[in-house]
Parts: C-alpha cells; sequence; structure tokens
C-alpha cells in the first residue's frame, strides 16, 4: 500500500531548522517508515504512543533516532493512506510530545 506524506506547516520549518546531515538522517527514516507507517503490532515501523505524564497521544506514533537525538511524530489518516508528521524535534522526549500535542490542538 502506497501512503501519501503530508507535513503540518510547522513541520516543515521544524525540518528547515535541522542541519543538512540531520535532514539526511530524516529523510532517509521517513522513506522507510512511509513504506509501512503501520504501528509495530500491526507489522509496521510505527511505534505507538500513548498517554503519559498528563499527555495523551494516543492514536500516534513515533520515530525515535537516537543517534541522532531526534523525534518524529506523526498519525496516520487510514481513510485517505496518509501520514501527517506533526513535528520533528531535536529535544528531550518530555518537550517533543509537548509540542506535538499542541499542534493537534490547534488541528482540531
Amino acid at each position: 500500500m502506497s501512503w501519501e506524506l503530508v507535513y503540518l506547516p510547522e513541520a516543515v520549518e521544524d525540518y528547515k531548522n535541522l542541519t543538512r546531515r540531520q535532514q539526511l538522517v530524516v529523510n532517509k527514516a521517513i522513506n522507510k517508515v512511509k513504506e509501512n507507517p503501520l504501528p509495530q503490532n500491526d507489522g509496521g515501523y510505527g511505534k505507538p504512543l500513548g498517554h503519559k505524564r498528563g499527555i495523551n497521544l494516543t492514536g500516534y506514533l513515533k520515530i525515535k533516532l537516537k543517534g541522532e537525538g531526534l523525534r518524529i511524530v506523526y498519525k496516520l489518516i487510514r481513510i485517505e493512506n496518509k501520514m501527517l508528521v506533526v513535528v520533528i524535534g531535536v529535544r528531550e522526549d518530555e518537550e517533543v510530545y509537548d509540542i506535538a500535542l499542541r499542534r493537534i490542538k490547534n488541528l482540531k
């Protein structure tokens, strides 16, 4: 199945603020995950997020690039076969997930 990659405008800015090396790593990771962005328990590459520390990201997934200290949060819009990138962050877990939650609330 082919998934269309879509970015929130803020995620595009996140990407632009990365170094060139980080952008290459993000491109490689997103292209790999885009092949099968389903949650790991469905045979895909995505790591499901949940409700932790008062931050409810249930239904969202992450890509964790440990070597670069990067986190990518995305959501699958299964009806439209879209992979929506919400945030690309070079920050600590909690901060990235706080930013993701704020952006998600702005979508509604």
